[in-house]
């Protein structure tokens, strides 16, 4: 008789992915260039290709994986190929990130502008 170890049962219980660190400064970047921006505005619609993407931009295959792959850095973008197609989709990875920075800075600066007003409510003791 043989004494093979079977393979250990994965739980059924799914693991959540670990959340990208994402460079808040590099991300900034990524959404300052309007080709960028305008990608981002496509993939709203749903996943597509590569060249799909980049018929209306009138740039070339290139460029269109260049700005991608800075899209994808930023965990804006994924990306991945099945066979000769390179689709992409929205990463919501980015997003979160960008919309937690907003929120830390919005409310650093709701306390600041509420401290101004008091301040400027304030009577002159002179």
């Amino acid at each position: 008789m043989s004494t093979r170890k079977l393979p250990r049962r994965t739980t059924s219980r799914a693991r959540a992915a670990p959340k990208p660190n994402v460079d808040i400064a590099r991300l900034f970047h990524a959404l300052g260039d309007p080709t960028r921006r305008a990608l981002l505005d496509r993939l709203i619609h749903g996943p597509m290709s590569v060249s799909a993407l980049a018929d209306p931009l009138g740039i070339t295959l290139t460029a269109v994986a260049q700005h991608l792959q800075i899209l994808e850095e930023c965990a804006l973008v994924h990306t991945e190929k099945l066979g000769r197609v390179r689709t992409c989709r929205i990463n919501p990875a980015g997003f979160d990130a960008l919309e937690r920075w907003v929120k830390d800075h919005r409310t650093i600066w709701e306390q600041r502008l509420g401290r101004l007003a008091m301040l400027l409510d304030e009577p002159d003791a002179g």
